[in-house]
């Protein structure tokens, strides 16, 4: 073995050692420590064939690799396929990760306030937020953003753009854009804001029913939420009789706010449990006295893109008999992860539970079928709030039909409205 070699090696010794006697201290402190048993096998032995084999690839692949590689990247990739490694949802964060994975889940960051998705020669706009810094510099929903301070937009690098529109607050921020009908660029000066992500949007379908979209669970979820059906029910002389609650495309969240979400819904029964090795992963939760709706009839719109927290309140709200599903099959994402920081602005997100529905069924991988399941093709879910005066459940076949399972006393669903949306 090359000096370099034996180095890694050493290294990885000691980095494994390191983490043995840490783990070991832990579990010291936590309980007291059982007589050692000599004939016990060696569980936490380290194994050193395997960490010399690592430090021996990483000599092969830097002596070798067609160009150079640096030695902190092999680590840093090393750990990441760890990780990863271990299954779909669990992965290792740089620091630019993490902060993204906080803004997601936090809802605020510092940025111009846009929705962007990758197009032809930019990213296209396709939503602005109410009196955010792009709204007031006159950027519009269908505007091609084709190079920020100077450097031209890569289509096909959609999380670098958006994250160079993010920045310190009150920072400037030059964007080219194309408008349809223009021939030439325009150009664009607009100031950093602390922004708040929306995850819930919210509309009366007729004076009895009331709307809710939500698009993911962050902190701000739940007041979100209880917010918008406070303003529903204040624009009427007395209490909905029902709720669409829209989870298409919801990829999930934080799970305390899909807990809190189901807990305004419910009076009592189980809203989650889940599994795991630790005591902390290990956990029911029961509803509190208490439904915001007073009782209002639930309609929920799944689909495949419906996920994780999404899946946890359909299942909280299905199981305790609360709401009527509708829509495709569901995810199927029955786990649980949680971020943990490390050193230089790194952070681990790892699957430490596995959860399980009031029902006591794990949907990991099978997801959740509705009540009522639409057939043919799926059209997205249509915009909200828009000026042509033509209605969203006219827009939106899907929640045509939620409206219309609402209407019925039954809360069922007849076959003749499910062809409706297909």
């Amino acid at each position: 073995m090359s000096p370099r070699a034996r180095l890694v090696l050493a290294l990885l010794v000691g980095l494994m050692l390191g983490l043995s006697l840490s783990m070991a201290s832990r579990v010291a402190a936590e309980r007291s420590p059982a007589p050692l048993n000599p004939a016990a096998p060696a569980s936490n032995a380290l194994p050193w064939k395997d960490a010399q084999l690592l430090a021996e690839v990483m000599q092969r692949v830097r002596d070798n690799y067609v160009d150079p590689v640096d030695d902190h990247l092999l680590l840093q990739n090393a750990i990441r396929g760890m990780v990863e490694g271990l299954d779909d949802h669990s992965t290792f964060l740089s620091p630019d990760e993490f902060e993204d994975m906080k803004v997601s889940t936090s809802g605020s960051y510092a940025g111009i306030g846009v929705e962007v998705v990758a197009a032809k020669g930019g990213v296209s706009v396709v939503g602005r937020m109410a009196g955010s810094p792009a709204e007031r510099a006159g950027i519009l929903n269908g505007d091609v953003i084709v190079s920020i301070d100077g450097i031209a937009v890569d289509p096909a690098d959609l999380d670098t753009a958006i994250a160079r529109m993010r920045g310190p607050q009150g920072s400037l921020l030059r964007l080219a854009v194309q408008r349809e009908g223009r021939a030439s660029l325009l150009e664009f000066q607009v100031e950093r804001e602390h922004v708040q992500l929306h995850s819930v949007a919210a509309e009366l379908l007729t004076p009895d029913i009331g709307y809710l979209r939500i698009t993911s669970f962050t902190d701000s979820t739940a007041s979100e939420l209880e917010q918008a059906v406070a303003r529903l029910e204040h624009s009427r002389a007395r209490g909905l009789d029902g709720l669409v609650i829209d989870l298409r495309n919801d990829p999930g969240g934080v799970l305390d706010a899909a807990v809190q979400v189901a807990d305004d819904f419910l009076d009592h029964g189980t809203i989650v449990s889940a599994e795991g090795r630790t005591p902390d992963a290990q956990f029911r939760i029961e509803a509190k006295p208490g439904d915001i709706s007073n009782g209002a009839r639930l309609v929920l719109l799944v689909n495949g893109g419906s996920a994780s927290a999404s899946e946890i309140l359909a299942a909280a709200l299905h199981d305790n008999h609360r709401a009527t599903l509708i829509g495709r099959r569901t995810y199927g994402k029955g786990s649980v992860q949680t971020i943990m920081p490390l050193g230089d602005g790194q952070a681990l997100k790892i699957t430490t539970s596995r959860y399980f529905t009031p029902a006591g069924i794990s949907i990991n991988g099978v997801g959740i079928v509705p009540d009522t399941v639409l057939q043919g093709t799926e059209q997205p879910p249509a915009a909200m709030d828009t000026a042509d005066h033509v209605t969203l459940a006219q827009r939106d076949p899907q929640v045509s039909v939620a409206l219309q399972a609402l209407s019925m006393h039954t809360g069922q669903v007849a076959a003749r409205v499910s062809a409706a949306a297909q």
